[in-house]
């Protein structure tokens, strides 16, 4: 493989991906709202995920393009948060479908993230690429008109792919950090009812379930999660035993409300049921590395 574009590749996944991949393309560039450089190799390019300005150039002749641009949805749902969350999402799809029709030889495949929030909370069905069945609410619909933005514009010489993704739990960045403090100073305990699912994925697996994708050209939409879905309060059980505390102070939905208020989130972000599991990658024949949380939480605290 010889050239690897990471749009928005400069956060926690986008750095995973380019220490995996490092050693497997001959070029790697990263589009960042950041200054244009070169380190260690790699070639960074200024752009603003919504217009041409000369970076939609580097997009010729690349063999992977990864978007990961989004602003994050950990923060307060406001009218102004919430605006954004959405319309970050659908430019920077839709500019980067105009950058791959305008290339003369496009990217070959083209990997756009989106959310395993797409399914509708569920504490009775595991949701897969086939049977999984979409609700209604914020999330679920940015989730809906993200990949309606990417898949609406025919590009018939790029491969393309939604990425249904979870929670990446990874040593230096994503949930996990926040997670493992709390189990460590005691506030482990279940969430809310602690009886919801959360869909997690270590980030080994994430990287190598995008290399298998590319590898495999697997189309479509696929849920990158672990094949494991865990309740709550299971999980916390089992963080709290891997980091070595005895005991964990539950947190009823009440005080979530107020502690998200202070941090300046949402409890949505563990409070819905994430019932979701990988159907089309292991039909596909991926093999999970940390398919048992206990498993993944030994390595992240190594």
């Amino acid at each position: 493989m010889t050239k690897l574009i990471i749009a928005a590749g400069t956060g926690f996944l986008g750095q995973a991906l380019v220490n995996h991949f490092k050693n497997k393309f001959e070029e790697i560039v990263i589009l960042t709202r950041g200054k244009s450089q070169i380190i260690d190799g790699i070639k960074y390019v200024n752009w603003n995920a919504k217009s041409f300005s000369g970076w939609e150039k580097e997009l010729e002749n690349a063999t992977v393009l990864i978007n990961l641009a989004g602003k994050s949805v950990d923060c307060r749902y406001t009218k102004e948060n919430k605006k954004e969350i959405l319309w970050s999402r659908i430019k920077s799809t839709k500019v980067l479908n105009e950058a791959v029709l305008k290339c003369k030889k496009p990217p070959k495949h083209w990997l756009n993230s989106s959310t395993s929030t797409i399914y509708r909370f569920s504490l009775d069905k595991e949701m897969d690429e086939v049977n999984g069945e979409i609700g209604n609410d914020f999330s679920i619909n940015v989730a809906l008109s993200w990949e309606k933005a990417f898949f609406k514009t025919e590009t018939p010489n790029t491969l393309k792919t939604a990425l249904r993704t979870s929670i990446v739990l990874g040593k230096n960045g994503g949930a996990f950090i926040p997670l493992k403090t709390l189990a460590k100073i005691g506030f482990g305990g279940k969430q809310g009812k602690g009886n919801q699912f959360t869909s997690w994925i270590h980030e080994d697996d994430f990287v190598n379930a995008i290399d298998f994708i590319i590898e495999k050209e697997i189309t479509g939409v696929i849920n990158i999660v672990s094949p494991q879905p865990i309740r709550n309060a299971d999980f916390m059980q089992r963080l709290r035993k891997a980091v070595g505390f005895p005991f964990g102070i539950p947190m009823n939905k009440f005080f979530l409300e107020i502690g998200s208020f202070f941090i300046r989130t949402e409890t949505e972000l563990v409070l819905k049921s994430r019932n979701v599991i990988p159907k089309r990658l292991l039909e596909n024949g991926f093999e999970f590395k940390f398919g048992n949380i206990d498993k993944a939480f030994r390595d992240l605290l190594r």
